[in-house]
């Protein structure tokens, strides 16, 4: 499995560099965009023959070293090297709490940073708990079965988040991205390839993007909403790995000061 995920990984990398970005000539007649198999095998120092093996699947397991050169090779980031380090050595997890284990202490943190939006999630994105404010910023959570509490389930399957994000296809990808991660540290989780084949059964979006192999961890940015009450939310939000679990997040959802943002979150922590 983890073979075969290694090859299609490498397989992604090396199609979407284009030759110019890592000081190689553009001429020539290529059959498929990106980089040949023997300049990545050149650029990392490696044989031709060794490269195409990997790419093939045949159960080589590279050295470190070989990988640190494929991650240059292929100018991996660091979520893309850390995912390429998984698959290549089959690294294995910290030992992980119960599906949805959160410590009283995480549970108590949430209440006391209120009215700071808060929530924490596990490494396929599966709301764990939540506090007063990121209910009524995302929605009431406490409503939905707790199998349907996925963000990326909800992304990708429930016709309201077309509307509730304002850069749909962003947040959507970010979050298949995050799923990607998550097969990558647990091989073979029944759960996650349970989600991953509902979602390629039911939507297009989800197929296409998934082969892509795209990978991404826990990060802060900007995420901007469309409220059913109080209208457009720009959002920062910040995930943070908790300590002693493997993917659990603790991601918090602030405004700008003196914003609009800022006022919205204000009425709705007053119940409006």
């Amino acid at each position: 499995m983890a073979t075969r995920e290694l090859a299609r990984f490498l397989r992604s990398r090396r199609d979407r560099i284009k030759p110019s970005a890592v000081g190689l000539p553009e001429g020539g007649r290529r059959r498929a965009p990106g980089l040949r198999r023997a300049e990545v095998a050149q650029l990392a120092g490696i044989s031709p023959d060794y490269y195409m093996r990997l790419e093939q699947g045949r159960g080589i397991r590279p050295s470190p070293s070989v990988l640190d050169g494929l991650a240059r090779a292929l100018v991996l980031n660091n979520d893309e090297r850390d995912h390429l380090y998984r698959l290549a050595l089959s690294l294995p997890s910290p030992p992980s709490r119960p599906a949805n284990g959160v410590e009283p202490s995480v549970r108590r943190l949430l209440d006391v940073i209120d009215p700071v939006p808060a929530y924490v999630v596990n490494g396929r994105l599966d709301v764990l708990a939540w506090n007063r404010m990121a209910a009524r910023v995302m929605c009431d959570l406490a409503e939905l079965p707790e199998e349907r509490r996925n963000i990326i389930r909800y992304a990708f399957t429930d016709p309201r988040a077309r509307d509730f994000y304002v850069e749909w296809e962003e947040a959507a990808r970010h979050g298949l991205a995050q799923l990607r991660t998550a097969t990558g540290r647990d091989p073979g989780d029944p759960r996650n390839e349970a989600l991953i084949r509902e979602l390629a059964s039911t939507s297009p979006h989800f197929r296409a993007w998934w082969e892509r192999q795209d990978v991404k961890g826990p990060s802060s940015g900007r995420k901007e909403y469309r409220h059913p009450v109080v209208g457009r939310l720009s959002l920062d939000y910040i995930g943070m790995i908790l300590p002693g679990t493997p993917d659990h997040q603790f991601v918090t959802l602030t405004a700008a000061e003196g914003s609009e943002s800022e006022a919205a979150l204000s009425k709705l922590a007053d119940g409006l």
